[in-house]
């Protein structure tokens, strides 16, 4: 319809609606910035929210808002600053340490948050009905080991006391200089004991009490909205200690698994920040100006994984022939574009001072004669078997070079299973899978956060592998105060760990992304962990 048959009033309109229609809308991430709201890829939908139950780096990036420890990772330096304990001391033997909490502690209801209910919460990670799969970052503590096993029932034996409201008291096993950082990990965050009261969740795993409404955090946010595999939202906690210097309002997590969609939604103007970029772009956004390309260091390592409870996987020249015939530059090449390095070893260099000296190089002659000594020369009577991968943009690329090598250089053939991320950890946690490809960020930067993942009661240890010696090196580090020494031992794990191949390093990790430039405070952190309580968003 022309404009100039109509009434003059409904002309002048209908070229207001017009204009108004022909005009630019404003994106999610520019109403993020007007609103305050942080937009963040988070690459899958987490599986809990509980902080006794989940093991998933996605996962505890949801909880950091949620929750708060004694301490907090500073994200530059990945060392333990005040957060819920404004300061602590320990004593001369090293055995006891002691946290003074902020005055005027809440909970996110309003309720006060004592020192009891730290110990409470303790205990609860501890219980064996919780088979809480990070409990070994607890068994420092006086006791833990035994109550954890089951064979010490009474919670009171435990190295946990609170004389006062704002005091808690950890006694240990043996000095472990490490304890702030440890106390900094989402296991030893604070649970509220009525809240779990309330629909029996205090003594047994319940999902119950992780919902909105129902979740009771100490951090500073709290959870508003869960719409499964949409999207999940933090509002700002009027109760945190820190309210004030809170410039955001409110979180949104996405769970956005592939990263093609993740990077085609940031152009978009949807997200502030991605969870990850695929690598087929990296070199596009890296060349780019003005790029919003972020590219950060991270303590982590893509690696095989092999159930050593199934056959073949029970003979370690199988594992070994296996990690021998990886080439592994040609992945980081290949798959990754460069951005991450091979890994000939298992633990990320620098680790807290630690690079480990044993390497993985890619050896084929060596792999084709440990096959054969296995009885199976030139894989021959060698099954198919199935690798478990997470079905996002780079772990099925992954597979498919590991399938091309082994074939053509051991003649080995495998299959490759994709899965979402729940399903993915899932079938390793119950060890019902045969081999997987998985991943594990550091939870501090220390060489134990990785090679004591395989000591044989470990709840991260997914291989099924058991070995006494690596036990012994293990309880010699913990018992070990000089760093040097307590390196030298870990060297010599780290070989065994490499000699017996439970597990076969691919690649160390990296953080490549993108972030919108209104996003400020968002510090490089190799451990991983941000506080979204100091980010903010400016034009």
């Amino acid at each position: 319809m022309r404009c100039e048959r109509l009434p003059p009033l409904l002309c002048l309109l209908s070229a207001v609606f017009l204009w108004a229609g022909c005009g630019k809308r404003e994106t999610p991430a520019a109403e993020g910035v007007r609103t305050k709201t942080l937009l963040l890829g988070n690459g899958a939908e987490p599986a809990d929210l509980d902080p006794h139950v989940v093991t998933a780096y996605t996962d505890q990036n949801i909880l950091i808002a949620l929750f708060e420890g004694l301490t907090a990772f500073d994200e530059k330096t990945s060392q333990p600053v005040p957060a819920a304990a404004e300061r602590w001391e320990n004593s001369p033997d090293g055995l006891t340490w002691t946290f003074h909490l902020r005055a005027g502690l809440k909970w996110s209801n309003g309720e006060p948050l004592t020192a009891d209910d730290f110990a409470q919460s303790w205990r609860r990670a501890l219980l064996p009905a919780i088979a809480c799969p990070n409990a070994d970052l607890l068994l420092v503590v006086k006791n833990a080991g035994a109550f954890n096993a089951g064979k010490l029932t009474d919670p009171a034996a435990l190295g946990f006391t609170a004389p006062d409201a704002r005091t808690v008291v950890i006694t240990l096993e043996r000095p472990t200089a490490i304890l702030p950082l440890l106390t900094a990990l989402p296991v030893w965050f604070p649970i509220n004991p009525r809240a779990l009261s309330e629909v029996d969740a205090l003594a047994k795993r319940s999902g119950a009490w992780t919902r909105p409404g129902k979740l009771v955090g100490n951090g500073p946010f709290a959870l508003t909205e869960w719409s499964p595999d949409s999207r999940l939202i933090v509002s700002k906690n009027p109760h945190y200690w820190d309210a004030a210097r809170c410039q955001l309002e409110r979180v949104i997590f996405f769970p956005i698994e592939n990263a093609e969609v993740e990077e085609r939604n940031f152009r978009a103007g949807q997200l502030h920040v991605t969870y990850a970029l695929p690598s087929s772009k990296i070199a596009t956004y890296r060349e780019g100006t003005a790029t919003p390309f972020r590219a950060d260091p991270l303590l982590q390592t893509l690696y095989v994984n092999f159930n050593t409870t199934k056959a073949p996987f029970g003979d370690p020249k199988v594992r070994r022939a296996l990690a021998l015939a990886i080439d592994r530059e040609a992945i980081a090449r290949a798959v990754f574009s460069g951005s991450q390095r091979a890994a000939f070893h298992f633990t990320p260099p620098d680790c807290g001072g630690y690079t480990a000296r044993e390497r993985l190089a890619f050896d084929p002659e060596t792999a084709r004669r440990l096959l054969a000594e296995a009885g199976f020369p030139g894989g021959k009577d060698l099954p198919s078997f199935p690798l478990q991968v997470l079905n996002d943009s780079n772990s099925p690329r992954m597979a498919e070079a590991l399938q091309a090598t082994w074939l053509k250089e051991l003649g080995v053939r495998i299959t490759i299973e994709p899965y979402e991320q729940k399903t993915w950890l899932q079938n390793q946690q119950s060890m019902t899978h045969t081999a997987g490809v998985l991943r594990w960020t550091a939870d501090f930067a220390d060489p134990v956060t990785f090679l004591g993942l395989f000591a044989s009661n470990g709840g991260n240890n997914w291989t099924g592998w058991k070995n006494p010696e690596y036990d012994r090196l293990l309880a010699q580090a913990a018992d070990t105060v000089d760093p040097r020494t307590r390196h030298e031992i870990f060297q010599a794990a780290e070989k065994l760990l490499l000699t017996e191949a439970p597990i076969a390093p691919l690649v160390f990790g990296g953080k490549s992304y993108l972030a919108h430039p209104a996003v400020k405070g968002w510090e490089p952190a190799p451990v991983g962990f941000h506080r979204y309580q100091y980010v903010s968003l400016k034009n």
